[in-house]
């Protein structure tokens, strides 16, 4: 979500200015490619980029391309091959190996539900979203609809062609209810097309127990990736917006009030780093009842952790495994981290490993590629409707 709230910002920027711009994205990679598909660059006319959709080596005719779309006013679907070593300008310059098909859609700020219109829709709110993209990815003259749909988590839907209206419901649905992006292969007017159906999670909530000098790195690194970030204290002098000033709230509580003023869900993290013990034990005893709380990552030795859960033993609060399990302390990655720097390097670090289910070992060790490429089988749509149909394709992720 952080590349999504730079390109709208650099679209109202646009739009402020009067100057035309395109969004370039990722719909399809076939192979190895420094970005996977859902990764975006918007383009203006006076060349400022932003976003990626490489490693920097694209970059270069990428502007060329989203120019050429701007003054053409058309979608334009091109396709780089960086497995042609023969080629000089792409090949083994890149060394990622891959084919990489990138979208390319000028944006007409007059029409409310062009493609960054309807990304501003999704961060309006901290929601879960659908972003259907079409395109034709075996004909470079054929029609490119591009970003054309839009389902929200209250089932709000918006379509940017007319015609295709309620057409693709069902698949976004269907990705909502996997929680996962998928490729389709669709029938619409008598045209095949390749759809890419982008499910989009909010942004990771960070939730910073403590307004310590040793906190303040965590918000800085953590504003850096995007998240969202709140800080909690019950010193007023500490938890200011003066000295967390890319947080996003900063609250002061006692530690008993904290969950009234914050309503976690399944991407909140919680730290517990206030170096004040009673508070630290007080909240804790709080978060493990929520349900939707996966991490909670104590600072301090093991030894306090365990006074920990004796001390809510005492309470009658005896942990279960499965809530044990939610607690990471010590906190952070192994890295021998000892600067609070390196203390917030090694904590967001381990909450990205939680957040996607990877133990955080070194990619050196992984058999697989970087980003596991498993085929996805597609399923029929059980009812058709107009002249929209569902196949069975087999698409991979990269």
């Amino acid at each position: 979500m952080k590349e999504i709230s730079d390109i709208i910002k650099s679209y109202e920027a646009a739009r402020i200015s009067g100057r035309k711009m395109a969004l370039a994205t990722v719909v399809h990679v076939e192979g190895s490619s420094y970005r996977r598909p859902g990764a975006r660059m918007l383009v203006t006319d006076d060349g400022l980029l932003t976003g990626a959709i490489s490693g920097g080596c694209l970059e270069g005719d990428a502007l060329r391309k989203a120019l050429l779309a701007i003054s053409q006013g058309k979608n334009k679907l091109v396709t780089y091959d960086t497995t042609d070593e023969s080629d000089p300008m792409l090949g083994v310059q890149l060394g990622c190996n891959g084919i990489v098909h990138i979208l390319f859609e000028p944006i007409d700020i007059a029409n409310p539900e062009n493609p960054v219109a309807l990304l501003k829709k999704v961060a309006e709110k901290r929601q879960y979203a659908v972003v259907i993209t079409l395109f034709a990815l075996h004909s470079r003259t054929a029609a490119q609809p591009g970003t054309c749909f839009l389902q929200l988590e209250n089932d709000a839907e918006y379509q940017a062609v007319p015609e295709q209206a309620g057409l693709l419901t069902a698949e976004a649905t269907r990705a909502r209810n996997m929680k996962q992006s998928d490729f389709r292969q669709v029938e619409f007017r008598g045209q095949q097309f390749t759809a890419f159906v982008e499910y989009l999670a909010p942004a990771p909530s960070l939730v910073i127990v403590g307004a310590g000098n040793d906190t303040i790195p965590l918000m800085q690194m953590a504003s850096v990736l995007g998240w969202k970030i709140t800080v909690v204290d019950g010193r007023p002098a500490h938890a200011t917006i003066q000295r967390f000033p890319t947080a996003d709230q900063v609250i002061v509580a006692r530690a008993e009030d904290v969950l009234t003023q914050i309503e976690p869900d399944e991407r909140t993290f919680f730290t517990l780093m206030t170096h004040n013990y009673n508070y630290d034990l007080t909240l804790l005893a709080a978060l493990i009842r929520e349900e939707k709380c996966h991490y909670i990552g104590a600072l301090g030795p093991k030894k306090k952790l365990e006074r920990m859960f004796s001390d809510l033993a005492e309470r009658n609060i005896v942990l279960t495994p499965e809530q044990k399990s939610k607690i990471y302390g010590p906190i952070g990655l192994d890295i021998g981290a000892e600067t609070s720097e390196e203390i917030a390097l090694a904590v967001l670090a381990e909450i990205k490993a939680v957040l996607e289910g990877k133990n955080g070992t070194s990619l050196r060790e992984k058999a697989d590629t970087i980003h596991s490429r498993h085929p996805v089988q597609q399923q029929t749509s059980a009812s058709k409707v107009s002249d929209f149909a569902c196949a069975i394709q087999t698409a991979e992720l990269s």
